[in-house]
């Protein structure tokens, strides 16, 4: 069997926060961003086993087509002879969409949807990717275009696209 958790994540061309000194006499410093909302939006899905990732971007929003997408090509990907896949996923309304249960009824026999409780994001191992993702590309870092944004994240995943110990130790189940 394989253990692969998927989620949906967005990196915001604005970076993440940082530590930041004030002279104490400001009791509450405001700090704006630039002002955009602009973000790149991705699909992903990391392999326990051996930390192999397998990410997509999406243009759209997050629904029951995208999601539906994004599981037809990691079904294909993740096929393996004599081997079932179990999928961790969250409890987002798009992951149950009827749109796509006749398609994982179907699949159910070699890749099936396990499902977290709900408000339990804690639990889904491909949580700690993202936040890995955000530390070494975009903490701390200003990107005039979101094009330099996608370019640093999709460069960290193209080093995670084989498996890798670095997603397999921080992905690992057992202690």
């Amino acid at each position: 069997m394989d253990l692969w958790a998927l989620d949906e994540v967005h990196f915001h061309q604005y970076g993440s926060r940082g530590y930041l000194w004030v002279p104490p006499e400001v009791k509450d410093p405001v700090l704006l961003h630039h002002p955009t909302s602009k973000s790149v939006a991705s699909f992903g899905a990391v392999r326990l086993r051996d930390g192999r990732l397998v990410v997509r971007q999406e243009s759209a929003q997050f629904n029951g087509q995208t999601t539906w997408a994004f599981l037809q090509a990691l079904e294909a990907q993740s096929r393996e002879p004599d081997r079932q896949v179990v999928v961790i996923i969250d409890n987002a309304k798009f992951h149950h969409a009827r749109l796509h249960r006749v398609w994982r009824e179907a699949q159910a026999d070699h890749f099936r949807l396990d499902y977290l409780p709900p408000y339990s994001p804690d639990l889904n191992p491909i949580e700690r990717v993202w936040k890995l993702t955000r530390k070494p590309c975009i903490h701390d870092q200003y990107f005039p275009t979101l094009a330099s944004l996608v370019g640093a994240v999709e460069q960290q995943f193209a080093r995670w696209a084989d498996p890798n110990e670095d997603l397999l130790r921080l992905c690992s189940i057992a202690a």
